[in-house]
């Protein structure tokens, strides 16, 4: 059978595994397994074709659907961010990384435009809050800035802002994922300036010591958040075979649970920021802990887990078929 009649005999019915969801568990089996014989008959006659790409993502996609059902015993909470939300992740790592560089590049133009505009700091942060830093550097405590709220009123105020900030970069994907990258460009940039006020006065070590202990959880959040804001433009700009509305519905859905799961996050750093970071003068060993007790956790819960589950999801292989020559 040519690969054109392959297709056309069965593009409906692959279309309707997209957009119908299985109505119970034995159909969803039902599916996975007839997509499997699809796959390895397309290994087989039709290797390194488009299809065998399109059929391996579907098939992956299902026993996704399949593994995510068949964990069904626990609380809900604990599936969410357990589960649906590293698989969210796992099937959106792409959009992880590509917000992972996009906030390291403007991280990095903010610093360097710091560097050649010395008035370029006070543009992105604001004469204020330069001139008030400045006040504190030369009065011997650079971060001073971090004790004068009271923590509680810090906290709710942080975690407030948190949340609002990584909701905006998110729905600003609306704007065909534009938007998302213009969040992620005005908050790299932001630091990028901020990070080099200090650096530029032999303070880096210092604030990375400082400010760090609650903007690694911070600022993985926003670039977290820049994912789901991508995953959503994705989702409008390159539907697949899916119809634009059901892929943005898909996006929407994939880019709620991801924000869903930053939820913890945010509240953990906002009290790392309201109760922990005012303390300047802390231990080196305990900032260090801290520093790597939150990147630990960043790369185990985005990276690692979603990245274990993914391989534990995929569909098992299939048996080549033999070619069979039809009867004279």
């Amino acid at each position: 059978m040519r690969e054109a009649q392959f297709l056309n005999r069965n593009r409906e019915r692959w279309a309707a595994y997209e957009q119908t969801p299985a109505a119970d568990p034995d159909e969803m089996a039902d599916r996975f397994i007839r997509l499997t014989d699809d796959l390895a008959y397309a290994r087989t006659f039709y290797p390194g074709s488009r299809t065998v790409d399109y059929l391996n993502g579907l098939a992956t996609r299902l026993h996704l659907d399949i593994y995510r059902t068949r964990r069904e015993q626990g609380n809900r909470l604990s599936r969410l961010f357990l589960s649906d939300v590293p698989m969210a992740l796992a099937r959106h790592r792409r959009q992880l990384l590509h917000s992972l560089l996009l906030f390291l590049a403007f991280t990095a133009i903010g610093a360097l435009s710091t560097h050649y505009d010395e008035g370029f700091v006070r543009l992105i942060l604001g004469d204020n809050y330069v001139d008030m830093t400045r006040r504190n550097i030369e009065d011997g405590d650079p971060f001073r800035v971090y004790k004068d709220m009271d923590p509680l009123t810090m906290f709710l105020r942080i975690a407030l802002n948190n949340i609002l900030v990584s909701l905006r970069v998110f729905v600003m994907g609306l704007l065909a994922g534009v938007g998302t990258v213009y969040g992620l460009l005005y908050n790299g940039i932001m630091l990028g300036a901020f990070e080099y006020m200090f650096f530029s006065r032999g303070l880096g070590t210092a604030s990375i010591l400082v400010v760090f202990v609650h903007g690694t959880l911070e600022l993985a959040s926003i670039i977290v958040a820049g994912a789901a804001g991508l995953v959503l433009g994705k989702s409008m700009l390159f539907p697949g075979t899916l119809g634009r509305l059901a892929s943005m519905r898909q996006g929407a859905r994939d880019g709620v649970t991801i924000l869903l799961g930053l939820m913890p996050v945010f509240l953990v750093a906002a009290f790392f920021e309201g109760y922990v970071t005012r303390h300047t003068g802390m231990p080196l060993w305990l900032s260090l802990t801290i520093l790597g007790a939150s990147l630990a956790f960043v790369v185990e819960y985005f990276v690692r887990l979603p990245a274990r589950l993914l391989a534990r999801a995929q569909p098992p292989p299939t048996p080549d078929l033999q070619p069979q020559t039809d009867m004279p």
